[in-house]
């Protein structure tokens, strides 16, 4: 699955995992996109510098999830999607079924926006760009949002297992 892939990529382990569970982490994350196109949009008035930037940015991506605290608790929107995406990685046999097809397409929309917004890019059309951006931080934002909607029927149903079998 992509997200794991990812997840490797990104070198995120538990430590990692809980310091992006914090809300600081997943909204400052939200500047990444926008500043990843403004470089791209704007490589040829960059010139050489360019590259720096885009290292830059590139390095903050990989260091945002490290840069921050383990959160107090959990019990807000940021942190549970965060709990989710964990969870739909790690214990995919977890995940309920009435998710899949969501999750499908969200993805679906998130990669014609991804190919939208780097056709954009590549071309430098304004218009393509603009809308490809749009659907992805609206994509990404669905997928978190269903993400908190998971790991919460995921801990209900926990719970109420635990309590099903506390009464036996």
């Amino acid at each position: 699955m992509m997200q794991r892939t990812a997840a490797k990529y990104f070198a995120m382990s538990e430590e990692v995992w809980a310091r992006h569970a914090n809300p600081w982490s997943v909204w400052s994350r939200y500047s990444c996109l926008p500043l990843l196109i403004a470089c791209l949009w704007w490589r040829d008035w960059l010139g050489m510098a360019f590259w720096p930037v885009l290292v830059v940015l590139l390095l903050w991506v990989w260091l945002n999830p490290r840069c921050f605290s383990k959160p107090r608790d959990t019990h807000n929107w940021a942190s549970q999607a965060v709990l989710g995406e964990q969870i739909l990685i790690y214990q995919l046999e977890r995940v309920p079924l009435v998710h899949y097809q969501v999750i499908k397409v969200i993805i679906t929309v998130l990669s014609v926006s991804t190919l939208v917004c780097a056709a954009g890019l590549w071309f430098q059309e304004a218009i393509s760009t603009s809308v490809g951006a749009l659907g992805v931080i609206l994509s990404k934002t669905w997928f978190l949002d269903r993400m908190v909607w998971l790991y919460q029927s995921v801990t209900s149903s926990s719970i109420e297992i635990a309590a099903r079998q506390a009464k036996t």
